[in-house]
């Protein structure tokens, strides 16, 4: 006998666990044990034979009864009638789960980071208590069966003792988070202790950043272009607190709990993975990213072609009736005393008996009413063949039941549905779709229904989302007529003509009506009665919806064929008391029950209380959902347990259903139903095996019975042609029957591929079986020994991954063997695969229990990756707890499954918990690119010439022909240029400041500001006692002081540095930025005014820098009157004029040297560029301190003797308008802004622009206004603010961009006179290859250029990158300038100019090898246009790409930042801003939430989707952090460095991090 045997394993296997037997004693024991079976298993090894033996198979049924054996198809029943298992299924998983955690070895996975805010969620109260575990109609079936065990026979065996297992994964995937989930508390950010102490063991070396340990290669791009990091001091960015970064070599932090997390997940990452399968990679272009190819050693199907499957005829009756109306009226009238159904209340009392006589009389009534009494305008409402909504609630089945039979009365269509509760059910809008799209007019309910509906203020029902407008009609008795004597409804014989429609949601949650005729739910009928046995009078009690599937089918139609007394039990007693169906069993002495997996599991949970229960009279318990695999579980355990109470083995019934062909197969009770014991390895491959190698992954289904009478039935492949199956494979059953629905209705398309031409299955040759259509049921099995029905899933549960069928409710089970009591409800699972990146991934969805902590949720989640990753070799993509009852619920409990994948997709998921885990998932990536070697650079020019392409050169226009050069040489420097203006033209304004009232606040004339100059050349002689070439630091905000200050330094021979001022409310983090460039530039002194001075000394500063380490200080607020003065004569024009700091993008704080030559080749080029005379105006709304803003705000006016008007950013917080409202009133042909401040504008004014009109704001008087940048154009913004300010008169040809850099500030400047510019769309796959001329393909992301035009006497070639060599038109490379007013180099405190020498001063390696050049570090092409410029030549445009700093080099490809962020940006409405870097190999990506911090985790699979589906790129970690977290310059560029600094010495406050495993 196989029990005690299965005991002795069992025990046998505990011993072993524990250690108290060695593998050597164990094996030995477990083969004797076995020896006495191992001749009759053929062709299993001993390890499989016990593993059946466990499950209670006997084992010389096994070869056979999985039709697989070598022994055929035949199998003589000699299982006695009561050997059902003692064994659960279930717990079998559970151990075979936990043996595949205990395989893991110890491993440190990073937890979450979460701000205290996000972590208290309440709860969502809905109508489920938490403690109830409503468990899914689909997924009941999945609960472990093994919690009651104290009072089943199986007692005295517990479980195995796993505890050692689970230690050892608990201490492996514990996190060293003490501080992770307190990294916000009352007090502030986290201390520098806490973040000490929880990494103490981390450290990285103080002088590099920590060693590559991934295997992606990343090399770095200052190495690639010899352009090492300008020895500069990092800027800190706002938000920081300085002094506690500690950093190394190159800014980074060396110990931080950030940096520790992120070295946990490196580790996590270098750990073997399973072996990717082969990847596509077509040439260098196309990374084709491929299915994958099949591995050859899969295993395949090698039985003979399946031969169709019959079931036995349906027998002839000489007293069937000819229609189901027929059979009703004949009871109606012979039997109107027979009770048809009771209806019970909540308490499980009987409410109401109706008899046959009542249903026939009451239809008869409500059938005249609908057809005679509703009418509009005299005509009637209703004709025969309409449809109408059948909308009743689940506990009043009697009012159903004459409905449904008044309106096949009177001809006319049921279509039952849910009751809708809210406005915005799950899947409410689907159904108003099909409700709309099988034109319902009309629907039907009770009093009491109608009443509990939302209402409008018109009292009437509301129009629920997506329905279309239904008149509602109570049939309760007084609303309905009494037909006359001489009215009958018309009975006729069952024909093709529509009975009713049923509904079905599909997977991606589309509603579907399914139709079935009269002869089809006739001969469904009769089929059922036959297969069932059923007879007149008997006792049905029925636990399932009325409306729909098996419990219309047994509890509405074929009842009242057969004249039988329905028990209907409501959902709602059931969840009150789960024993009600049993107890109405006892009670009413049922012969037969109708129920799910999901009844059966509560009533065990609940059988404790009962002990006068006898189930003996029960000759069938048809399981509805016995197709599913996981049913077996629960029809074991409730076996088990009531076996004791009469209830016989044979009567469980397991049947098969499915929407489209009604009931496909049902177990009539003899023998009980048989078994097979599957790999799930070969099931994934669509295949059927017995044996297996990996003991732990096997599935146990039960059959289900035989094919229904009538019936024909096949198995075919799933997908495409539906060739006929080989015995051992897994296809879609196929039925032709009479008794199938036959169309969806309105969709004749569906229709044929599900139920006519297109499912007639075909054999090996081609050949049709037959002529009759075959109906798809979407159930997925094969046919066993005894042409028995086995069903192993569904297509709706079907998920493939890389080629492999996974079935939803298998990973389900799987999930729920993780200890997950504690954690999560068990019925409030939702499995699901989205597609993201050319395949499906797989997404698990659970309710988290409220008392669970974080800590717990994580490790439960980490283990059941684990779990899922072992039992099923697939690997789960995204993982996600949301608070208790926040999932959306199907009607009658469970899940809906499709509108949690919906919301998934769109981010209003709002979970509390995410692990990601594309590194595991995702291996269909396209191979990294390997770098081909560089042809040479003579090479390149040859294949040009040869290709007819011109060397990619540029120049603006020549300056020595373009004006008399004596002002030229008279004026090469700005100081001579401003004393010949004061005697010159002493009263002509050069300046304005505005106010943030748009008020003028200070003006300065030539004159004024020649005198205040000479006062500041006095006092810094004087007071400063400072020498010729002293470097003076100028720290003024904004305005006149600083433009005075700036000449005054250039009368004395000193050399100016313009400073920001600190912030006042920000000094901590602002004021060291100040310190750094002074101490850098070694300034000897500070020019500022009193107020600054003030707070440089202030108690407040001295907690951010050390004020007595400043140099000497002046302020300049009240200078004495000049005494005689000498103004200081530079020798020679080369000598240093000012120095120009600015902060990188990348962080680096670099400062140039601008010469006199330089700058006033700056000014004229841009004079002659722009067209500007003393009698022009422009206005600038630029931060004034460096590039191309210092020399528009401080030079240029000076120079061309134009009137600059002033507006200072800052004031445009306070005034958003002030700048636009300046350019209208002074009517300003020409002005420049930043990136910032376009954006305030178009953010600020966007709703606006109707007040400004009001206001006579016009900018029609604009002809250029160019945003001054270092970086990309960004088309996108530029184009948002030429759209909204069109309304009030901006050209959208005055927008342009201009271009500089750090080694020439202004490259690019459009023009007066110059062509309009032009965009340019690329294709950002060519661009990761440094490739251009790659044709746009479709659904390709791609991206933008704009055309810019180069300044007079600028000389621009692209060069390669690696060889120096040039490059041909439209080709990308770097951008090289010559240029007389390059700057000269850097300035560096370490005297390194010989390390940069190379920026400032280059050549090409071939060509002209002769021109010096400026390398300025940014990608771009030329490209000659169709355009023509002033001289009508043909125009030459640069394209600017980006920061060759800024790319990211990721898998041998370049990646520019910006487009990584723009994908991100447009993934989700919350996310206000995005930044990205690179730590150790990780992308890293950094998201601002503009809306609730509960949507913060909702932004972490979405952000890493778009990124693996645009740039094939994963992302290793997510941070959410609040809006204006991400650092930006004062030219509106982001500072990812800094950011990337700040996030690793965890100063960013975030909301939540991910780390994406």
């Amino acid at each position: 006998d196989s029990q005690p045997l299965a005991s002795l394993l069992a025990l046998l296997g505990r011993l072993h666990l524990r250690g108290d037997i060695t593998q050597k004693g164990y094996e030995k024991k477990r083969s004797k044990l076995l020896a006495p079976y191992i001749p009759q298993i053929q062709g299993l090894k001993v390890s499989d034979a016990w593993l059946f033996v466990c499950l209670g198979v006997d084992p010389s049924l096994l070869s056979s009864q999985a039709g697989l054996g070598p022994t055929g198809s035949k199998h003589n029943k000699t299982r006695a009638a009561n050997t059902r298992d003692e064994r659960f299924r279930s717990d079998l998983h559970t151990e075979a789960v936990h043996a595949a955690l205990a395989k893991y070895k110890e491993r440190k996975m990073p937890m979450p980071s979460k701000r205290r805010s996000v972590l208290v969620q309440s709860s969502v109260e809905a109508c489920t208590p938490p403690d109830t575990s409503s468990a899914s109609e689909d997924e009941g079936s999945l609960r472990r069966a093994g919690r009651m065990v104290s009072s089943t026979p199986y007692q005295n065996h517990p479980a195995p003792n796993v505890e050692h297992w689970f230690n050892r994964v608990i201490q492996g995937s514990s996190t060293s988070s003490s501080a992770s989930s307190t990294s916000s508390h009352p007090g502030g950010r986290a201390s520098a202790h806490q973040s000490l102490t929880f990494a103490p063991d981390f450290h990285t070396d103080n002088h590099s950043t920590p060693p590559d340990v991934t295997v992606l290669t990343e090399r770095s791009l200052n190495k690639d272009r010899d352009r090492p990091p300008v020895a500069s001091v990092r800027g800190v960015p706002r938000g920081y607190n300085h002094s506690s970064v500690m950093e190394t070599a190159d800014g980074v932090p060396v110990s931080s709990r950030v940096s520790s997390k992120i070295q946990q997940l490196l580790n996590t990452l270098k750990r073997p993975k399973r072996p990717p399968l082969r990847e596509f990679f077509v040439d260098d272009f196309e990374e084709l990213v491929d299915v994958q190819q099949p591995d050859p050693n899969q295993p395949k199907a090698e039985g003979n072609q399946m031969s169709p499957l019959e079931g036995e005829p349906v027998g002839l009756i000489s007293n069937w009736p000819p229609s189901l109306l027929t059979s009703l009226q004949r009871w109606g009238t012979t039997h109107s005393k027979s009770p048809c159904l009771t209806a019970l209340d909540n308490a499980g009392k009987p409410v109401y008996t109706l008899t046959y006589g009542k249903l026939w009389t009451r239809s008869q009534k409500l059938a005249y009413t609908l057809l005679n009494k509703l009418s509009t305008r005299n005509e009637p409402l209703l004709l025969p063949g309409d449809r109408v909504a059948l909308v009743f609630p689940n506990n009043d089945p009697v009012m159903f039941m004459v409905a449904f039979y008044g309106c096949l009365l009177a001809e006319l269509v049921p279509v039952p549905i849910e009751v809708p509760l809210t406005r915005k059910d799950a899947g409410s809008q689907q159904i108003g779709f099909l409700l709309g799209s099988c034109g319902v007019t009309l629907a039907l309910t009770t009093e009491a229904c109608q009443k509990g509906l939302p209402k409008a203020q018109t009292g009437e029902v509301v129009t629920f989302k997506g329905w279309p407008r239904l008149l509602w009609f109570v049939t309760d008795g007084k609303h309905v007529v009494k037909p006359p004597k001489d009215w009958h409804p018309t009975i006729r014989e069952a024909s093709n003509e529509i009975a009713y429609i049923e509904y079905k949601s599909s997977k991606e949650g589309s509603t579907m009506g399914i139709t079935v005729s009269y002869s089809a739910m006739l001969a469904h009928c009769q089929a059922l009665s036959q297969a069932c046995a059923y007879t007149q009078g008997e006792t049905i009690c029925n636990v399932l919806d009325f409306k729909r599937d098996a419990g219309l089918w047994h509890g509405v139609l074929t009842s009242v064929m057969n004249r039988m007394h329905v028990i209907s039990i409501p959902y709602s007693l059931m969840k009150a008391n789960p024993l009600s169906w049993i107890q109405k069993v006892h009670t009413y002495k049922a012969r037969v029950a109708v129920v799910k997996s999901r009844d059966m599991h509560w009533s065990l949970l609940a059988q404790r209380d009962q002990r006068d229960i006898n189930l003996s009279s029960l000759r069938m318990l048809i399981v509805a959902d016995g197709a599913n695999p996981w049913s077996i579980s629960s029809c074991d355990a409730f076996l088990n347990v009531f076996q004791a109470r009469g209830l016989r083995p044979e009567v469980i019934c397991p049947c098969a259903s499915s929407a489209e062909a009604l009931t496909v197969a049902i177990q009539s009770g003899v023998p009980p139903p048989g078994k097979a014991v599957l790999s799930m390895s070969g099931l994934s491959h669509g295949v059927i095996r017995v044996d297996t190698d990996e003991k732990l992954s096997v599935l146990t289904v039960q059959d289900v019975g035989q094919v229904m009478p009538g019936a024909l039935v096949c198995v075919v492949h799933v997908e495409g042609i539906p060739y006929l199956c080989q015995t051992d494979e897994v296809g879609e059953i196929c039925v032709s029957s009479r008794s199938t629905g036959i169309t969806y209705y309105g969709l004749p398309g569906m229709t044929k591929n599900i139920f006519e031409v297109c499912t007639i299955p075909i054999t090996a040759s081609g050949a049709p079986i037959s002529d009759r259509p075959f109906t798809r049921t979407s159930l997925l099995g094969f046919i066993g020994p005894d042409k028995l029905v086995f069903i192993v899933g569904k297509m709706d549960g079907l998920m493939t991954v890389s080629g492999r069928r996974h079935n939803a409710d298998d990973v389900v089970a799987t999930a729920l063997a993780v200890e997950p009591m504690k954690f999560v409800y068990r019925g409030r699972i939702a499995v699901f695969s989205v597609s993201v990146l050319h395949d499906e991934r797989i997404v698990v969805v659970a309710e988290q229990r409220p008392d669970a902590s974080e800590e717990d949720s994580f490790q439960w989640m980490s283990r059941v990756l684990q779990a899922i990753d072992s039992i099923h070799q697939v690997g789960v993509y995204c993982l996600a707890l949301v608070p208790a009852n926040t999932l959306p619920k199907a009607p009658l409990g469970g899940i809906h499954i499709s509108e949690t994948k919906q919301r998934f997709l769109e981010g209003a998921l709002h979970p509390c918990n995410v692990l990601m885990c594309p590194h595991t998932c995702v291996t269909n990536l396209p191979k990294p690119r390997q770098k081909q070697p560089e042809a040479g650079p003579a090479s390149m020019i040859v294949g040009n010439l040869v290709a007819g392409k011109r060397i990619a050169q540029a120049c603006g226009r020549d300056v020595t022909q373009l004006e008399d050069n004596d002002q030229a040489r008279k004026f090469l420097y700005m100081q001579d240029v401003l004393q010949w203006r004061a005697q010159a033209t002493p009263d002509h304004s050069l300046f304005l400041v505005l106010n943030a009232k748009g008020t003028v606040s200070s003006t300065a004339s030539c004159l004024q500001l020649h005198k205040r100059a000479e006062r500041v050349a006095v006092a810094l002689m004087e007071k400063g006692r400072l020498n010729t070439g002293d470097h003076v630091a100028l720290v003024y905000p904004p305005g006149i002081d600083l433009i005075a200050t700036f000449y005054g330094c250039l009368y004395a021979g000193c050399v100016p540095v313009t400073v920001r001022p600190p912030h006042p409310q920000n000094l901590a983090t602002t004021l060291p930025t100040v310190k750094m460039i002074v101490e850098v530039s070694k300034s000897v002194c500070i020019l500022t005014t009193q107020a600054i001075m003030k707070l440089l000394k202030s108690k407040e500063a001295t907690a951010a820098v050390d004020v007595k380490s400043w140099p000497l200080v002046l302020e300049t607020d009240d200078l004495p009157r000049k005494k005689s003065f000498q103004m200081y004569k530079p020798p020679t024009p080369e000598m240093l004029a000012y120095l120009d700091f600015s902060v990188s993008t990348t962080g680096i704080l670099a400062g140039v040297k601008m010469s006199h030559a330089a700058t006033s080749a700056l000014c004229r080029s841009i004079k002659l560029q722009c067209e500007l005379y003393p009698s022009r105006q422009i206005a600038i709304c630029l931060d004034p301190y460096c590039g191309l803003g210092f020399a528009l705000w401080c030079l240029c006016s000076v120079y061309s003797g134009h009137q600059s008007i002033l507006v200072p950013p800052l004031e445009l917080e306070t005034n958003v308008s002030l700048w636009l409202s300046a350019v209208s009133q002074y009517k300003v042909r020409v002005t420049f802004c930043s990136y910032s401040v376009m954006e305030m504008c178009t953010k600020g004014l966007g709703s606006q622009t109707e007040a400004l009109r009001l206001r006579s704001v016009n900018l029609s008087c604009v002809r250029t206004c160019m945003v001054v940048a270092e970086e990309r154009p960004r088309i996108t913004l530029t184009q948002s603010f030429s759209k909204i300010f069109k309304d009030l008169g901006l050209s959208p040809r005055a927008v342009s961009t201009t271009f500089g850099c750090r080694v020439n500030v202004a490259i690019c400047l459009q023009g007066t006179s110059g062509p309009d510019p032009t965009t340019v769309y690329l294709d950002m796959r060519a661009l990761r290859h440094d490739e251009m001329d790659r044709s746009v393909s479709v659904n390709v992301s791609n991206t933008v250029f704009c055309l810019d035009q180069i300044l007079p006497g600028v000389k621009v070639i692209i060069a390669n990158t690696e060889t120096k060599g040039p490059l041909g038109d439209s080709h990308l490379g770097e951008v090289w300038v010559s240029s007389p007013h390059n700057a000269t180099g850097y300035y560096t405190v370490y005297g390194e100019e010989a390390l940069h020498a190379d920026h400032f001063n280059t050549k090409l390696s071939f060509g002209d090898t002769h021109t010096i050049w400026a390398r300025t570090g940014y990608l771009g092409f030329l490209r000659r246009t169709e355009l023509t410029d002033a001289s009508g030549e043909r125009h030459d445009a640069l394209y600017v790409v980006g920061s060759l700093d800024e790319t990211l080099e990721l898998r041998g490809m370049r990646y520019h930042p910006i487009d990584i962020e723009t994908s991100v940006i447009r993934s989700h409405k919350s996310i206000a801003e995005c930044a990205v870097f690179t730590w150790t190999n990780l992308l890293v990506v950094v998201v601002e939430l503009s809306g609730s911090e509960h949507e913060a985790l909702d932004l972490v699979p979405l952000v890493t989707n778009v990124v693996l589906e645009e740039h094939y790129l994963i992302v290793g970690v997510v941070v959410v952090v609040d809006p204006g977290v991400i650092p930006i310059n004062s030219r509106g560029e982001k500072q990812r460095m800094h950011l990337r600094d700040g996030f690793l010495a965890d100063q960013l406050d975030p909301i939540y991090v991910a780390y994406n495993m």
